[in-house]
């Protein structure tokens, strides 16, 4: 399986969640694919993708490797550690509870219109969901941008010490040119051809 997990005020319909799916059918994969629209609580996020991950070992499915964008990769390297996993971030979230509290209050959503309310309590779910150093680098792949305009690609270098990396000169917190990428994301996750 193959869980991908977006970011803040994001969703499924991210061009990045697209560009996943629509590369996992053209392998032959996409019952492989999960993105479950993310809760804005923290917990409940996390709820959600154990809920997903349980959901496809009943099915039988033992692999998982996992994606996650943002926020979604700050979630997806707590998933890592506690499910022994490989995990691809993407521009990753490495201090979100430092990050996201000038977003307190009534936040609009990227797609499909509607806002999410964020909490000060999610503050404190996101500090406890801090994995403080990764225990297995070889299991994390890195794509950061220098140019990404939310989040500063050094932090994440450091967190990710020793992981695979894939350092883009410039680009953008979206990485635009993300399709250029997806296959060797895919091939780390296990996924690729």
């Amino acid at each position: 399986m193959l869980l991908y997990l977006h970011g803040f005020r994001s969703s499924p319909q991210s061009t990045k969640a697209r560009i996943v799916a629509e590369r996992m059918q053209a392998l032959g994969r996409a019952d492989d694919y999960v993105c479950p629209e993310l809760n804005v609580a923290p917990q409940a996020a996390i709820a959600q993708a154990e809920a997903a991950i349980a959901a496809a070992r009943a099915r039988g499915d033992k692999s998982l490797a996992i994606v996650g964008s943002s926020l979604g990769g700050f979630y997806a390297t707590w998933l890592a550690e506690h499910y022994g996993c490989r995990a691809a971030v993407l521009n990753p979230a490495t201090q979100p509870h430092r990050d996201l509290a000038k977003y307190l209050g009534e936040q609009p959503l990227w797609h499909g219109g509607g806002t999410v309310r964020v909490e000060p309590a999610h503050m404190d779910e996101l500090r406890a969901l801090a994995v403080p150093r990764i225990t297995h680098p070889e299991r994390y792949y890195l794509l950061a941008a220098t140019g990404d305009e939310v989040l500063d690609y050094r932090e994440m270098l450091a967190h990710y010490a020793g992981a695979q990396v894939r350092l883009l000169q410039g680009s953008d917190h979206g990485i635009s040119e993300f399709a250029d990428y997806v296959d060797e994301v895919l091939t780390f996750c296990g996924m690729g051809q």
